[in-house]
């Protein structure tokens, strides 16, 4: 399985790709799609051009999304979330399925501690998946939602299962934790 970990964002989107064979995570690649200074909807077509260009590239299976938080900031978190929803569309446009996560569950999994910091994210994802030198910070946050996503692929794979034999709604969107 590979799993494309995705942390949107209206500046910077992260991104990070693990393959997973039974428990050992490999680390494919990370970076982050860059959107500068430019209007708002030009921004938004990057993110979603960048989200398709890494799929067709690396050929992931699944997609791991982190949640919008609240801020404080009305308008932060608006654009926060029209990124969100970009990269979301580009995936499920691209036939894949999308599992989403909070990032309090990200870090819970990744560090141990539902609060940690930045630093201890990148820390743990670079020792969890071996990676040596640095890593952008949003590309560790999308590495983090990836391995997030494969230490629960059990529990969203039997949602998801329950939820076709039973004949419910099958959306390509499965909520995480």
């Amino acid at each position: 399985m590979r799993i494309l970990g995705i942390d949107p964002g209206s500046r910077k989107t992260g991104f990070g790709l693990i393959d997973v064979n039974g428990s050992k995570l490999t680390y494919v690649s990370s970076g982050c799609i860059r959107l500068g200074d430019k209007p708002m909807h030009d921004r938004l077509k990057m993110i979603h051009q960048g989200i398709q260009q890494i799929i067709e590239q690396h050929s992931p299976t699944v997609v791991g999304l982190e949640k919008v938080f609240m801020n404080n900031n009305p308008e932060s978190a608006l654009k926060l979330g029209q990124a969100r929803g970009v990269a979301l569309c580009a995936a499920v446009l691209m036939d894949l399925n999308v599992h989403e996560y909070s990032a309090t569950k990200v870090k819970s999994v990744v560090v141990g501690q539902g609060h940690a910091s930045k630093e201890q994210v990148q820390f743990m994802v670079k020792r969890l998946l071996d990676v040596k030198g640095d890593l952008q910070e949003d590309a560790a946050d999308a590495l983090a939602v990836a391995i997030c996503h494969a230490h629960n692929r059990g529990t969203s794979e039997m949602t998801q299962q329950s939820k076709n034999k039973w004949g419910f709604d099958s959306s390509r969107i499965v909520g995480g934790a």
